[in-house]
């Protein structure tokens, strides 16, 4: 019985620190889902929101405006597009019921969209609406 190589005392090793790295950021994406499903002060977590407000804005959704709310997520890599694209029309969903409207317009999405990402996005966000030429002046007070 020899030695153990160096080689793959090195290959156990970098094998070891790429597992770790993996699996935690899987916990920290596995967190932050668990989060979102605890209950607020409401007694609702901010799952069933997005899900209450995504059924109860069904019916006003047009062709136009799923459209829109597919170039709006366009940005979103393809793997968190679909968890994405649910936030966001619960948003606007919620804004056009609460408005009282009879359906979605570019208005709502265009709102919804804005209070729907998080502020750390605002600037990727505003150069995405300038890239396609989207005016979002009546909303600039929402951006930071």
């Amino acid at each position: 019985m020899g030695e153990t190589p160096t080689w793959f005392i090195y290959f156990i090793a970098f094998w070891t620190v790429v597992l770790v790295l993996f699996m935690s950021i899987g916990g920290f994406f596995m967190f932050r889902k668990f989060l979102k499903v605890l209950p607020q002060r409401d007694g609702k977590s901010k799952l069933d929101w997005q899900n209450y407000w995504v059924e109860r804005s069904r019916d006003l959704w047009t062709p136009e405006s799923k459209e829109m709310l597919q170039t709006l997520v366009s940005p979103v890599p393809t793997p968190f597009r679909d968890i994405a694209s649910h936030s966001i029309a619960a948003k606007i969903g919620q804004i056009a019921v609460e408005s009282g409207a009879s359906e979605v317009t570019k208005e709502h999405c265009i709102e919804g969209y804005i209070r729907a990402t998080p502020a750390r996005d605002h600037k990727s966000l505003i150069s995405f609406l300038e890239k396609k030429q989207i005016d979002y002046s009546a909303y600039s007070h929402l951006l930071k």
